[in-house]
């Protein structure tokens, strides 16, 4: 008696000869399908090498403390422990002369105004540093106090003058001598804040950078002579 053919196993029969599906995609998959390939997974791989440098962070970045204002600071102000504080900053976001130990700026006077949080550096507050930078190597920083009160209150730190002297006569105080100029191409570094203010209310300080022996003529002038600036 002949053997029938089972219904329900016709899957065997039908795909003798044939390949499956996937290895027939594979055979006839087209030339620039491996090239995509290659580019999607090496995407993949670079994302998470990425991913996982971005989690871990830069080896070489380190931190360094450095004295930053502990509040808004205004020109002129003497500095207190209160006044500032230390941090910690990465070391690439430092910049040059940049404040480490707060003992090296306490009871220095602050030359412009200094935002809370911001690294105070050595030009930050009235020294050496800040004349150098000013006005040049051998810049000195003198105080003077001008004839004209509302002068003071328009000066700026930045900005460059010419200090001059006007000679009164002794006898006759009303009479003036011509003026002369003391000092060319002066820089103010600090002009005092209402609050820092010492002696009459309505004096403010003004302080200039300026070679050393125009110095000493200007602080010598300011003992005996009423002073006033020519603008640049």
């Amino acid at each position: 008696m002949p053997l029938r053919p089972n219904p329900s196993d016709r899957s065997g029969t039908a795909d003798l000869g044939r390949e499956p599906p996937w290895e027939f995609l594979v055979r006839h998959r087209p030339s620039w399908a491996d090239a995509t390939f290659l580019r999607r997974a090496l995407a993949a791989i670079l994302t998470l090498c990425a991913a996982a440098l971005f989690i871990r962070g830069d080896p070489s970045v380190h931190s360094t403390d450095v004295v930053v204002a502990a509040r808004d600071l205004s020109p002129g102000r003497v500095v207190a422990a209160e006044d500032v504080r230390r941090v910690a900053r990465p070391a690439g976001f430092v910049p040059e002369g940049s404040v480490r130990d707060p003992s090296a700026v306490l009871g220095a006077t602050v030359s412009g105004a200094v935002r809370s949080g911001e690294i105070l550096t050595d030009l930050r507050v009235l020294g050496p540093r800040l004349a150098r930078a000013a006005a040049g190597p051998d810049a000195r920083i003198v105080p003077i106090r001008l004839a004209d009160k509302a002068v003071a209150e328009i000066l700026r730190v930045g900005d460059r003058v010419d200090v001059l002297a006007a000679e009164r006569d002794g006898a006759d105080p009303a009479r003036a001598g011509p003026p002369r100029t003391l000092a060319a191409d002066a820089v103010v570094v600090l002009v005092t804040a209402a609050e820092n203010r010492r002696g009459p209310a309505d004096e403010r300080i003004v302080l200039v950078a300026l070679d050393s022996a125009p110095a000493i003529a200007v602080a010598a002038a300011s003992l005996r002579t009423e002073l006033t600036v020519l603008f640049h």
